[in-house]
């Protein structure tokens, strides 16, 4: 099914603009909107991606999925999936990243979701980060060495719980565990839970029941607030630390004496 007058409609007046002042925005007539929202006429391939860009969302997810149950223009719901829209650009239409303040990081569970929450964080530019939604988010405690507590995981959000890579870091938020950064295995098929393991090993795995997850966020880089003690800096150190992980390093050793 076609949802994409609907979806023009619905998304324009979520932004408060009138047909008028929509039209005027992506240089056509105001006839040819009422159109298109009527579903008198189908949009030019040339009208559909200048409307992606304006809207921040892929056409096919404009033209496949029902976005009326949306109420806010910053984030939309599809299914289980939130998809949310770049927030903020600087003047030179570069995206900034909101920054989860690490005295703030327990109230992100609560507004998450709240447009206005997200608008009252701090915000940084990294341009060289790949494109997608990014965030930065705080580290506590020494569950991810050699991440150090106090340090930030800058992360990109993932539309959908399917697209977690085995293995791979993320940062996940739940209804029961709130936010934490952790190595994630998929075990949806088998058990509709994702395995949540810890990269120092004196913390167990545990399981985290799928539909608790609230959002998903994929790591991008980490950011040092701290420096490095000159213990934590020796081979020894570092060796002990990656053996746990099981990675072989007898030829490194080697090479070091």
């Amino acid at each position: 099914m076609n949802y994409l007058s609907n979806n023009i409609k619905h998304i324009r007046t979520l932004k408060g603009l009138t047909q008028e002042q929509f039209a005027e925005d992506l240089k056509v007539s105001r006839s040819r909107i009422s159109s298109y929202e009527e579903n008198r006429a189908i949009p030019p391939i040339d009208f559909l991606i200048n409307l992606s860009d304006y809207f921040n969302l892929p056409i096919d997810i404009l033209v496949k999925n029902d976005l009326s149950a949306a109420t806010d223009s910053s984030f939309i719901e599809i299914g289980n999936s939130r998809v949310l829209f770049p927030i903020t650009i600087d003047g030179a239409d570069e995206d900034l990243i909101e920054i989860i303040p690490i005295e703030a990081s327990a109230g992100y569970l609560r507004g998450y979701s709240d447009p206005e929450y997200i608008e009252h964080l701090s915000k940084i530019k990294l341009p060289f980060l790949p494109t997608g939604t990014h965030r930065a988010f705080p580290i506590k405690g020494d569950s991810m060495l050699p991440v150090k507590s106090g340090s930030y995981i800058v992360a990109k959000f993932i539309e959908n719980i399917q697209d977690i890579k085995d293995g791979r870091t993320y940062i996940v938020l739940s209804r029961s565990e709130g936010m934490v950064y952790k190595r994630v295995f998929k075990k949806l098929e088998e058990h509709q839970m994702l395995l949540m393991v810890s990269d120092n090993k004196k913390y167990d795995p545990y399981y985290l029941p799928a539909i608790e997850v609230l959002e998903i966020w994929e790591f991008t880089c980490s950011i040092n607030t701290q420096e490095y003690e000159e213990h934590e800096l020796k081979i020894s150190s570092i060796a002990s630390m990656l053996t746990q992980l099981g990675v072989e390093l007898k030829e490194l050793e080697k090479s070091l004496n």
